[in-house]
């Protein structure tokens, strides 16, 4: 396989504490290291989240700006993918850092369950969202939960709600949701394929001690990975990971396994139909 595999990055996510892992990355100012961190290790996009003062999730758009700012200094032509999920604010509160123009944001376009509520996101917050993007010249990337979302990502193209290809992540793993099955894992590449032509970029992410086996997958058949702390705050039973660069180096010795080369931001960006920076 000859084409470079994008390594996402989810540095810091809703749910991890510092009492989970010391290595998360939780002020801004964390952020911006861990980041920088995981750059250098071979990741070309930033999954971010920001916390308040007491270490909750927010979607402050003064928050977003300063990480923003702080990624576009120390990781320059990093791709910043901003996340619009529903544990950080509610309504459209999630999306308030829209206006800021990160590269990309992430985009859930159905609900389902979460290992305590629902991950409610309903069709007029889902569209309001994806306007917003448009709006704002964002790349929503489509986090799937569920089957039921690829076809509803193919529908909102075909309406004209997401004006180009979309960029598909599969999520797997989350309790309560799509487990880590295999079958389901290689229906879903040949959804995409079908859905969105045999050339679509996709990506996949699994949650915690799964991470490993969902990276391994997608990178063995031609998929992009996401790692991070947000998803898996271990590398094995008995450590921590003491970073997310450690994440991001785990996948890339994946890639080396497979003898796939990991795409720099520029091949990223071109990948993904992104606008360069100035």
């Amino acid at each position: 396989m000859t084409q470079p595999c994008i390594i996402c990055v989810a540095i810091t996510g809703s749910v991890p504490t510092k009492a989970d892992n010391p290595a998360v990355p939780v002020t801004v100012a964390e952020q911006i290291e861990s980041t920088h961190e995981a750059f250098e290790a071979g990741a070309s996009i930033c999954h971010a989240h920001v916390r308040d003062d007491a270490g909750k999730p927010t979607s402050d758009p003064e928050r977003f700006a300063r990480l923003q700012e702080g990624i576009a200094r120390h990781c320059p032509g990093m791709i910043v993918q901003m996340s619009t999920g529903g544990r950080s604010g509610a309504g459209q509160a999630r999306g308030g850092m829209l206006p800021l123009r990160p590269d990309m944001a992430s985009l859930s376009v159905g609900s389902n369950n979460f290992p305590t509520r629902v991950y409610e996101n309903p069709p007029d917050l889902v569209d309001w969202l994806a306007a917003e993007m448009v709006e704002h010249g964002v790349k929503p990337e489509i986090e799937a939960f569920d089957l039921s979302h690829i076809f509803q990502a193919r529908k909102m193209w075909d309406e004209g709600k997401i004006p180009a290809r979309p960029y598909v992540q599969f999520v797997m793993g989350v309790k309560n949701a799509m487990p880590v099955d295999r079958a389901v894992f290689d229906f879903y590449i040949a959804t995409v394929r079908r859905l969105f032509g045999q050339d679509a970029p996709w990506c996949a992410a699994g949650i915690g001690a799964n991470q490993i086996v969902v990276n391994e997958w997608a990178i063995s058949t031609g998929g992009h990975a996401r790692t991070g702390l947000e998803d898996n705050v271990r590398l094995d039973r008995t450590r921590l990971a003491p970073s997310n660069a450690a994440l991001v180096r785990r996948a890339v010795e994946l890639c080396e396994k497979y003898e796939r080369p990991v795409a720099s931001w520029r091949e990223a960006r071109e990948i993904l139909g992104l606008r360069m920076p100035a």
